[in-house]
Formats: C-alpha cells, structure tokens, sequence
C-alpha cells in the first residue's frame, strides 16, 4: 500500500486564541515555554522536555504516555515537534504542534527523524492534526533561530546534486528514479530562498510567510515522490555523522549541522558556494558551531560512514578523503576557525 501524506492544517493566529479543552500532554523546551507559555492555557495531565530524538528514548517515552490523554502537543522547536509526532504515532493519539521558530520543515512531514546505532532512521508517524503559527512569535525569535528552516530548503540545492550524481550512474532505485520534472521543481523551490534570505534574517513577517510557502511546497513535493532524495544528499550525511559527536546526548539545532553541510558538499560538487554562504548568513544561520577536529573527524570518515549505514547513493559513494582533503574542505568551506587565509 502507497500513502501519500497530505501537509497538517495550518492555523495562523494569535497563540492567546488557542482553546484546547482535551486532556493534553504537552512536549516543550525550557526556553521556548518561559517565552509563551503565558499566552494560553492547557489542560495539561503531564509535561516534558525531550532533550534526544534516540528512538530507546522515544520509546520510552510513549510506553508512559498516561491513558487519559487525548492530544498531544509540541511547543517549540524541530526536536519537541518529531518526539510528539512519534509518541503521537505509537498511542494513536493526535498532535498539535506550536512552532516558536520556523526552523525545520519537520511541523510539516508525515515522518520522523529518529536516531538509531548512530544515524538517522526516518518512522513514518502520518502528519500532525494541527500546525498553529503566531508570527509575532517568530519574528521575535532570536535571529540565530527563527528563520533557519531556509537551510532545508538550500538543501536541496546540493541534494539535487547528488540525486543527479546517482542517476547518471545508475544508482537509484526504482522508487527514488531521478525525475526531471520533480529536479526543476525543486530547483525553482530552492531558487527563491536565495531571494528572501535577508529579509528572513530580519525577521520581516512577509518573508517568513514566504518561506512557510517554500517548506509547505518542498514537503508536499517530497511526500508525493516517496522520498526525499531532491533535498537529502551529502550534506544531510554529514549533518547525520557530526552529531553524535556534537550533541553529547542533548538537542543541537539541526541547521547548525546542515548549513556547513551544505558548503561541504557544494565544494565536492565542485560548485561557487560564496552565493550558498551568503544567503546562509544572511538568514541567520550560524556557520561557526563546529569544532574544528570534529569536522576533520567526520570529513575523513564520511565516505565510510555512508556506505556502513547504506545511505543513498551521493558523490561520498566514490571519493575517499584524508587528513588533508579535510584540511582543504574547511578552508575551502571558510568553515574552519583555525584554517582560514
């Protein structure tokens, strides 16, 4: 049987508008809930801070969803809106997700990102119920934070790269077969992130509802694909193989893997990424997160490390990379604080 998942119903209104009279477990951050906490009320049965997408954990954490609830919600960021998405899964009980900041098209798929022996392993969990969006909320987000969703949608400047790279060489499968229409699509998704990328870093309503536009489009586009090879390549597997080193067990935001991710992998596509870092920049994204050596650890083990987890075919398929091509990607990337000039 083939589902294709349909985008939750987006609700943008003031958070103080929200009427919630369900029994409700509620999946939030420490920072995110101080911020908006106060604006409604919820008939809260039982409260967490999910602080890890490890599926143990997440398991765990369904297994103890108390019977009397009946919605789930997710306030804040991508990792309480994947943990809710997923315990919602398992109890079959629907999920309500309140975004603090656009900062992963994840409040808007049918599947979640898990952790498991040390990679990503997608769960397909169906969307939430219900997305409410509050602009005056994100827009007073932190900079760093609000607009970085736009990171997924740059992706897939170098995911379709490498969706590209496996085609010419006969290496998708038959459900991710390269397809030309869904490559232009994407590429004119991607395009325009380019075109709004200041004034998401601004902070500037009118941009961030564009960029609501592109994620909802990129989402919707990948879920009637199957899969999600125009904005999943070599810079979401070096996202996947740096965090275990970064995370030490806790959250990290996702764009501040994906953003070096993304230059790293312009660069072995040989492409200009001065324009790519740029508009990254220029949304707010930082590009200066990641130690030095975890990089070069990670750089050197990124072919190996793809093929022992069989992760889709990209260009880390057919290059190896030493100390000193590692060296080279960071100074290249501008991404190493101690190999710039």
């Amino acid at each position: 049987m083939t589902i294709i998942h349909p985008l939750p119903k987006i609700d943008i209104m003031p958070l103080s508008s929200i009427r919630e009279t369900r029994p409700t477990a509620l999946l939030t951050g420490r920072t995110a809930w101080a911020t908006v906490g106060s604006m409604f009320n919820l008939p809260l049965v039982v409260q967490a801070e999910p602080h890890t997408a490890n599926r143990a954990f997440l398991d765990d954490l369904a297994s103890g969803l108390p019977e009397q609830v009946q919605v789930i919600y997710a306030v804040g960021g991508g990792l309480v809106a994947d943990v809710a998405k997923y315990i919602g899964y398992k109890n079959h009980v629907p999920v309500v997700i309140v975004p603090t900041v656009l900062s992963v098209d994840g409040f808007f798929t049918g599947i979640v990102a898990t952790r498991d022996r040390g990679t990503v392993v997608y769960q397909d969990t169906g969307p939430a119920e219900k997305v409410i969006l509050d602009w005056d909320v994100v827009r007073s987000a932190p900079a760093q934070f609000r607009g970085t969703g736009i990171a997924e949608i740059l992706s897939m400047v170098t995911g379709l790269l490498d969706w590209r790279y496996a085609a010419e060489r006969n290496r998708n499968t038959e459900l991710e077969r390269y397809q030309p229409w869904a490559a232009q699509l994407a590429a004119g998704i991607a395009q325009q992130a380019f075109k709004i990328a200041k004034a998401v870093g601004e902070g500037r309503v009118d941009a961030l509802r564009n960029l609501l536009d592109l994620i909802c489009m990129e989402v919707q586009l990948t879920n009637q694909l199957g899969h999600n090879r125009p904005q999943e390549g070599s810079e979401q597997f070096f996202a996947y193989a740096i965090e275990p080193k970064v995370a030490r067990d806790r959250g990290v935001p996702f764009a501040d893997l994906i953003g070096p991710g993304i230059l790293i992998s312009g660069a072995l596509h040989g492409q200009d990424i001065a324009p790519i870092r740029q508009t990254l920049q220029a949304a707010g994204i930082p590009l200066d997160k990641l130690n030095d050596q975890d990089m070069i650890d990670t750089l050197k083990a990124l072919p190996s490390y793809v093929r022992q987890h069989n992760l889709p075919y990209s260009i880390l398929n057919d290059i190896d990379i030493d100390e000193q091509r590692a060296y080279d990607l960071l100074r290249r990337t501008g991404l190493g604080l101690s190999f710039h000039g």
